[in-house]
């Protein structure tokens, strides 16, 4: 059980919250809450565009830093420190761009969508730019990564990360991604804005905002972006479309709406090295398509990390 949070009495959930989550959950509820509310883990990605694993883990560990591995990714480890210190991105490791302070869970995506080196990838929402320079790090920086946002203001991390962690094969395009057209790619990431309720440990003011309401608009803005995604990805071609979301409307919903469209998408099983959660087959009367049993849908206290969802979509 992870360290909980001080004074988590006062984070207190609304009625339509606690109704939600009880109603998919049951008898998992109290463990949702006790994850949400508790500290965590400090986590990074070694970049080997710049480092070896075993270099970087040696200049850390002489540093008193103790690396425990992630077990769905090579790169990535849960960082403590035999000081106490939290720090990790005060490091020189970090400002020399050698590591990627990430959430584990957040690492799942660009290693579901597998890029190869020489192949032409678009992120479309991509700031900060944790999952953009994961990807150009499996691309060895070859070919051609597009690394897109909607706003000015997104541009700043995305540039500075980018840039930091020694990306060559990257541009960056400033525009909404339902824009996108023309072009054909061999594998694209639909990281979706989305309402961030798997996030909870990182942002408790989530609870405080938390409101059903904005579900469905932000629903309609999720089947766009995935719609436009499959549009441009080629024959063959991998989409993966992921959130940090656990709400249903955004997960499988989108999932189930996009699949009974396209009679040529076919989802794939997705095989790592981690605890998951059966995703939902039917949420408030609705029923999903048969094809979201293959998606990942991951609770914080399945392996305690943020909680995250994730599809992984074959142009046939």
């Amino acid at each position: 059980m992870p360290t909980p949070i001080p004074n988590r009495e006062q984070y207190k959930t609304k009625k339509d919250f606690e109704g939600r989550y009880k109603s998919i959950l049951g008898k998992e509820y109290d463990k949702f809450i006790d994850y949400s509310l508790s500290f965590l883990r400090r986590s990074i990605r070694v970049n080997t565009l710049k480092i070896s694993i075993e270099k970087l883990k040696t200049r850390l560990e002489k540093k008193k830093w103790i690396l425990e591995q992630i077990p769905w990714c090579r790169e990535g480890y849960w960082v403590n420190h035999e000081e106490g210190r939290r720090d990790i991105g005060n490091t020189i490791e970090f400002k020399l761009g050698y590591i990627y302070v990430q959430e584990a869970a957040s690492m799942i995506p660009p290693i579901i969508l597998d890029p190869k080196p020489g192949e032409l990838v678009v992120d479309m929402c991509a700031s900060p730019g944790s999952k953009t320079t994961q990807i150009a790090q499996y691309m060895e920086n070859s070919g051609i990564l597009i690394a897109n946002d909607v706003t000015g203001d997104k541009m700043k991390p995305l540039a500075m990360n980018i840039q930091r962690m020694g990306i060559a094969n990257c541009v960056i395009t400033l525009m909404a991604g339902q824009w996108f057209k023309d072009f054909k790619f061999d594998k694209v990431l639909v990281d979706a804005p989305c309402s961030g309720t798997g996030t909870i440990r990182k942002s408790l003011k989530t609870l405080k905002i938390y409101n059903i309401n904005m579900f469905p608009k932000l629903a309609k803005v999720q089947r766009q972006l995935i719609e436009t995604g499959y549009s441009v990805l080629k024959k063959g071609g991998t989409l993966v479309y992921s959130t940090c979301s656990t709400e249903p409307e955004e997960n499988e919903g989108v999932v189930s709406y996009f699949l009974n469209k396209h009679k040529d998408a076919e989802i794939k099983d997705t095989s790592l090295n981690i605890k998951r959660s059966k995703p939902l087959l039917e949420f408030n009367g609705e029923k999903y398509h048969p094809d979201v049993s293959k998606c990942l849908r991951i609770w914080p206290h399945d392996n305690d990390t943020d909680g995250f969802f994730v599809a992984k979509i074959v142009k046939l």
